[in-house]
This record gives structure tokens, C-alpha cells and sequence, in this order.
């Protein structure tokens, strides 16, 4: 199990508890990059729980074949059950995630909303699938990362965590970075440049350097109007819909 070094220090910070069959997948990150800092500053305290604690007989069984057939492997009920309810004799939680290709998917608004939650749980599929009975009784909310399928759920459990804790205050040095990135307003972010003004031939846009600040926020907000339009037109979309229902 992977935990934080000293849980007394979070007593203001989210907690969050993945459960898995591989926890070893988090050791690296949990001790690097946003992750770490979020855990020393004080600001998260994430817990990693093996399922094969909970595991059935003496080989601590997780999975099993599926009632009529089929290829690969189901998650059996009796470890998630017996896990989750443990965690929820300790304390209560605001939601139970689990990670699934034919969840809602991911948004920043969803990110914004888990970073001012207490306590959550992250499910971590692997194998085929897990019982459905799982789903139906403990999940409060199914998340997909996208239209594509990966071995299991700790690599969509790292990119939603680091999603949640970055946008916590006091996580990044800077947390008006997070406030204006992609999709924080429903659009892409601008493009940005830095030293030197001159690279090549390739010039940094002239009202960049003037440092009218007025000048260079109503750019921004027009190439940032652009980019989106070209790149993610649907976001446009999706603005307009939010306006009409108004």
C-alpha cells in the first residue's frame, strides 16, 4: 500500500483512495512531479489499496471467468465490496469513481468540482471487466478518458488525480496558471511565446512586447477565440447550447 508520509498533516487536504490490483503502478508517481508536491505541501493525501488484500482462499482470488463464456477475465464482487465497505466504515466519501470506457467523459468542469471534494474512491478496472452488481451498488459516477481502451485503470486514475490537485489552491507556485488553461473558460488556451523576440526569422508578435496590458489580454482572448474555432470547434458548439438553454 502506498500512502502518504504522515496523514495527521492533511487534516484540510482531499483525500483520495485508489484501489487496484497492480498498486506497485504508483509508487513512481506519487513520488514525483505535481503529485509529490501536492502531498508535501499538504494539500492532497492519496492512498493506494491492493484489491489482493481482499482477495478470496489462499491465492487472494480477484477475478474470475465470465458466466457464459467469453474471452478474458471479471472482477469478482466479494474483494471490491469488502474493500469499499472498509474504507466506508472509516469515513464518508462524496464519490466512488470508477474508470471505464463508457463512463461520461473527462471535463475540466469535472476536475474543478473533485478538487473541492473531502473524500473520494477511484476504481481501477483490469481484466475484461468487472460484475456488474459492483457497478450498480457502489459507483456513484463512471468516467471515461476518451474513445479508446487501456490495460487497466491506474493510467486514467493518475491523469484525473493530477487533474483534480492542480487546480487546488496553493499547488502550483502559480495558481493563476491553472486558472487560465485549456478549456477553464470552454475554449483553448492562447498561444504563448517567450525570450528571444527574434528566433530565426520567426518574430513574437508585436503587441507581446509593447506591455499594454489591455492590448495584450484582448489579443489573447481573440487568438485563443481562433484556435478553438480551428482546433475544437465543438467546444464553440457545446457554448452556444449553454447560451440558448439561458
Amino acid at each position: 500500500m502506498v500512502e502518504s508520509e504522515n496523514p495527521s498533516q492533511f487534516m484540510n487536504a482531499i483525500r483520495i483512495d485508489v484501489i487496484s490490483v497492480i498498486p506497485g503502478f504508483f509508487d513512481s508517481p506519487l513520488d514525483n512531479g505535481l503529485l509529490s508536491i501536492a502531498r508535501k505541501k499538504s494539500h492532497a493525501e492519496i492512498h493506494v489499496h491492493n484489491l489482493h488484500d481482499y482477495g478470496l482462499g489462499r491465492y487472494k482470488q480477484v477475478d474470475d471467468s465470465p458466466f457464459g463464456g467469453g474471452a478474458g477475465m471479471v472482477i469478482r464482487p466479494e474483494p471490491v465490496f469488502a474493500c469499499i465497505e472498509a474504507l466506508k466504515a472509516e469515513r464518508g466519501y462524496d464519490e466512488v469513481i470508477f474508470l471505464t470506457p463508457d463512463g461520461k467523459l473527462f471535463e475540466q468542469s469535472m476536475a474543478n468540482r473533485f478538487s473541492r471534494m473531502k473524500n473520494l474512491i477511484i476504481l481501477c478496472g483490469h481484466y475484461k471487466a468487472i460484475d456488474e452488481r459492483i457497478r450498480q451498488n457502489l459507483i456513484t459516477m463512471e468516467i471515461s478518458m476518451g474513445d479508446v481502451v487501456v490495460s487497466g485503470g491506474e493510467i486514467p486514475a493518475l491523469f484525473l488525480m493530477d487533474a483534480v490537485v492542480r487546480v487546488i489552491p496553493g499547488v502550483l507556485g502559480d495558481s493563476e496558471s491553472a486558472l487560465t488553461d485549456s478549456f477553464q473558460t470552454g475554449l483553448l488556451d492562447c498561444t504563448y511565446y517567450t525570450r528571444p523576440a527574434e528566433f530565426r526569422g520567426m518574430n513574437v508578435p508585436e503587441v507581446l512586447l509593447t506591455g499594454h496590458h489591455s492590448n495584450i489580454e484582448k489579443w489573447r482572448s481573440e487568438n485563443a477565440l481562433e484556435r478553438t474555432r480551428q482546433r475544437r470547434p465543438d467546444l464553440l458548439d457545446q457554448e452556444f447550447l449553454e447560451l440558448k438553454k439561458k
